[in-house]
């Protein structure tokens, strides 16, 4: 056969693109699923996000919900008419004391309330899943980090870009120096909507809209910043020094406290600035983290990512059997995890965007820390350095102003 002719042409292509994928992915071993084996979990906080949590458990082979918490009937119903006909329960102390066989529990209630469930389910055997931020005060987070640390289960915090499988295929070649040393980075999470629920009653109506509440709530700086916080740490791999942030009440004019358009920046001592801006107000762009370097930058999307290559960057080859997204006047090489898998199969592109939310590997984790002893990806120490960074942003906003963060702040004392 000629090389001339299209499917031997197209036999050598599939071949070079295959071992070009190789070398950009070949770094990180192959995604693979967590299995539930026979993992029986209590999940406490049945509101929006807890139902989310629902959602992906389902999706995890072998894995039981056993029992469900929440001080509000309404949306125990929501959560047991989701999740089938299993035990319910009012109090995490009544799950902890009654539900014996569950083995694991999932913390999904309003933030400034982690610090007794968590503390509770470890004194109790349980394994913890506590969701971001992992509180709102810093003798709370300190007090959690304590708990895991005497604790002889495992503990996971639930920020999600550590788990993501393209996260991590781009940390890798950010580790790896495809982008050479980061010298900025800045993010955003924008999205039109409210965060207001309607309750039966003023009592239940405010427990419903905690995030609303500057006594109790970081706002969109702990609920959202925290994510993007963690991520800036993975990547830039330095502590911040000090923080600038503003906000104000720009759309949603309803008598709430919390500001719904913000904006902030972290310095480190090395100079980079990360930025990140936030509203309630506009959707456009959706929530993204960019990091840029002086050969390079990646920016990173959830279930997406994209490597942008500096003119005078050096050559590997493997660039040009890449699959490549078109931004303006840039051409992003798309991230694909599990990318030398599937190159073999001849489905490169089916391989654009993950199959699942960014939550779903979070809780994998969690799931194969538990049944299979890997190491917790998202530690109980880097809750708590995303947490402070958020409550020093959101001090810094009601100043108007700056807060300078000192190292032994980020220590557990």
């Amino acid at each position: 056969m000629s090389t001339t002719d299209p499917q031997r042409r197209e036999f050598l292509k599939l071949s070079a693109s295959a071992a070009a994928v190789v070398a950009l992915s070949e770094m990180l071993p192959a995604w693979q699923p967590a299995q539930g084996a026979g993992l029986r979990v209590g999940l406490v906080g049945c509101g929006r996000q807890g139902r989310a949590i629902l959602g992906e458990l389902a999706k995890i082979e072998g894995l039981k919900v056993a029992a469900l918490c929440d001080t509000l009937e309404s949306r125990l119903n929501s959560a047991k008419r989701r999740a089938g006909d299993i035990p319910t329960y009012a109090s995490h102390t009544e799950l902890l004391d009654k539900a014996k066989d569950v083995d694991a529990v999932i913390v999904a209630t309003p933030s400034h309330l982690h610090r007794a469930v968590i503390i509770d389910a470890l004194a109790a055997g349980k394994h913890v899943y506590g969701e971001s931020p992992l509180a709102t005060t810093l003798d709370d987070a300190r007090a959690i980090v304590k708990a895991t640390r005497s604790a002889k289960t495992v503990f996971h915090t639930g920020m999600y870009g550590r788990s993501n499988p393209i996260y991590k295929l781009a940390h890798s070649f950010v580790r790896s120096g495809a982008i050479r040393e980061v010298v900025s980075g800045r993010a955003q999470w924008n999205k039109k909507t409210s965060l207001r629920a309607t309750g039966s009653n003023p009592e239940e109506e405010k427990a419903l809209n905690w995030m609303l509440d500057p006594a109790v709530s970081l706002g969109l700086f702990g609920e959202y910043g925290t994510h993007a916080f963690d991520v800036a740490h993975w990547f830039i791999n330095q502590n911040p020094v000090r923080v600038r942030a503003s906000g104000s009440l720009q759309f949603h004019k309803d008598g709430r406290e919390t500001a719904d358009t913000i904006a902030c920046e972290l310095e480190y001592a090395g100079g980079q600035r990360f930025q990140f801006n936030a509203t309630l107000a506009n959707s456009l762009d959706g929530a993204w983290e960019l990091f840029q370097g002086n050969m390079g930058s990646v920016k990173l999307a959830g279930n997406a990512g994209w490597l942008f290559k500096e003119a005078d960057a050096p050559t590997q080859g493997w660039e040009v059997y890449a699959n490549r997204q078109q931004f303006h006047e840039e051409q992003g090489i798309t991230l694909i995890a599990d990318a030398t898998k599937l190159a073999k199969l001849g489905k490169l592109k089916d391989g654009v965007g993950l199959p699942n939310p960014p939550l779903y590997y979070a809780l994998a984790d969690f799931v194969k820390s538990v049944t299979e002893s890997k190491p917790v990806v998202c530690t109980a120490e880097d809750g708590l350095r995303a947490a402070l960074i958020a409550m020093r942003v959101a001090q810094a906003q009601k100043q108007d102003g700056s807060v300078a963060i000192a190292p032994e702040e980020y220590e557990v004392g």
